[in-house]
């Protein structure tokens, strides 16, 4: 019986460790798609960096220099996943709201269907809240891969950093 508990015990802890890592794509800070009615990616004008790409909930979008083959996604380890989130959709195409350009969805090496726009996979920035992009010329390294990151601009263009600084960067 004691057995049994401890079993048990283990498994609840391990699902809520999984649930906490939000690995199914389907919560809104993902961008998935869901009967809410509510564009994918819309545009809001973020001051000094103008009207930039937004996933549902707000937070800016981004795409990574390195990532330049369509559909080609790079940050693919769970370190990078961990701070650069997909933006993802199940089941239907992704809808925008004032965004100029073609939006897509490519497939992970994962399995997971990534929203891209003119072919630049997007991600959201983990240290991001709603209408602050803090992450635009961030540089960083996981898993060999470098990457240098530049939030989407409603036009489809890809910023650079006019805050004055250039983000350290994490390396795992």
């Amino acid at each position: 019986m004691k057995r049994f508990l401890i079993s048990a015990a283990a498994v609840a802890a391990m699902a809520t460790a999984l649930a906490a890592c939000g690995g199914s794509g389907n919560d809104s800070a993902s961008g998935s798609t869901s009967s809410g009615g509510t564009a994918t990616v819309s545009s809001k004008d973020l001051g000094s960096l103008g009207a930039v790409l937004v996933d549902r909930s707000g937070k800016p979008l981004y795409a990574s220099d390195q990532e330049t083959a369509k559909g080609m996604a790079l940050c693919t380890t769970a370190a990078c996943t961990a701070f650069w989130k997909p933006l993802t959709v199940t089941g239907t195409s992704p809808t925008g709201n004032s965004v100029s350009g073609t939006l897509g969805v490519q497939k992970r090496p994962d399995g997971m269907r990534q929203v891209s726009l003119d072919g630049k996979l997007l991600y959201s920035f983990s240290e991001d809240t709603s209408g602050q992009a803090t992450g635009d010329g961030f540089q960083d390294s996981f898993g060999g891969q470098t990457f240098t990151w530049h939030v989407v601009h409603a036009d489809g263009s890809v910023g650079t950093d006019t805050s004055g600084s250039s983000g350290s960067g994490y390396g795992y």
